[in-house]
Order: C-alpha cells, then structure tokens, then sequence
C-alpha cells in the first residue's frame, strides 16, 4: 500500500476545531443543523456539531443524510450500493444547514445531498464543510469551509479513515484502486 499520511490524528482534530470556529463566526445569530453526508461524513458532522455546540453553549441538530439513490453515477458501479437510513428529525426551513463531507473531488456526491436534503425541506441556506478538497471539479461547486487542499493526481486517491469506522483517524493519499467489474 504505497499511502502517504496528510493528516494524523492530532491534526484532523485541529483541523475540525478550525472548521468549527470558522463556521460559527461565519453563522452567528442564525439557526444553524448540521448534516453528514453517509458514512465518513456523517462521522465527521458528528463531531464538527459537538464543537459548535460546546462553542456557542447550545444545541445544534444533527441529521445524516444517504445520497444512494440519488448519484447520477449508479449505472457506472459495478457493484450495488449500500444504502444507510437518513436522520433528519428537524425542520430545515429558517436554517442554516452545514452539509459535511470527508472529501470532494468531482462535485457529483455534494450535487445528490443537496437534491437529498431538499428531498426534507427548503433550508435557508446550505453551506458545504470538507475535510479535504482534492481538485477535479466536474460540477461548479465550491466548499465554504476546507479543512485541506490537497493537490492530486486523478490516479490518486484520497483515502479518510475515522476512530468510529476504521480503528485510526488519518488522511493519506494512495494510489486509486481500479474497479472490479
């Protein structure tokens, strides 16, 4: 596994306490949830809503939303998705919701959670949070807020693990595995 290590663990929770911070500066005196996009996402949100709640010393909502079926890219897979529940148990109008992500690259799963998430209802706005921006963009996308710029190759890959999933909280960049068909 030729993986080369951006962030450890150390570094990723620096890297959220900063999101944090900057998401509540950007959002004072707005309704603000918070919503992680299946399953490194989700993860991720999860701990970015317990900052901003410890930040602001109130409770913030948290949902976890599952793009699927909503990829415009199922008929490229070899392999069937797999599908988690969404939790959204709260209104989104008067909102500011915080969509969570481990990494963007082309832009398409961001487009599907925001077709997604107004599946629940209109938000007054949506702002996007990535732990890693790798570049490639095939849609006109942009986060508001980047833990890291990465710089990749498209034969790369960008590889986030999290305590909760994988038993380590790190970033590397590998090689891109090939999908098997």
């Amino acid at each position: 596994m030729n993986e080369r290590a951006v962030l450890d663990r150390e570094e990723m929770r620096r890297t959220l306490v900063r999101i944090a911070h900057e998401i509540v500066e950007r959002n004072a005196d707005r309704p603000l949830a918070i919503v992680g996009i299946h399953r490194r996402g989700a993860v991720l949100a999860g701990r970015l809503r317990e900052l901003i709640a410890d930040l602001l010393g109130v409770e913030i909502p948290l949902g976890d939303i599952d793009i699927s079926f909503y990829r415009d890219d199922l008929s490229q897979h070899s392999q069937a998705p797999v599908v988690h529940a969404s939790h959204i148990a709260f209104g989104l109008a008067d909102t500011t919701v915080v969509l969570v992500d481990d990494v963007l690259y082309t832009g398409r799963t961001v487009r599907a959670a925001i077709e997604a998430l107004f599946d629940y209802g209109r938000p007054d706005c949506v702002q996007l949070a990535v732990l890693a921006d790798r570049g490639h963009r095939e849609l006109p996308l942009r986060p508001d807020y980047v833990g890291k710029n990465l710089p990749t190759a498209r034969a790369e890959r960008v590889n986030v693990r999290v305590e909760e999933l994988d038993g380590v909280d790190e970033v590397s960049i590998g090689p891109a595995v090939a999908e098997v068909a």
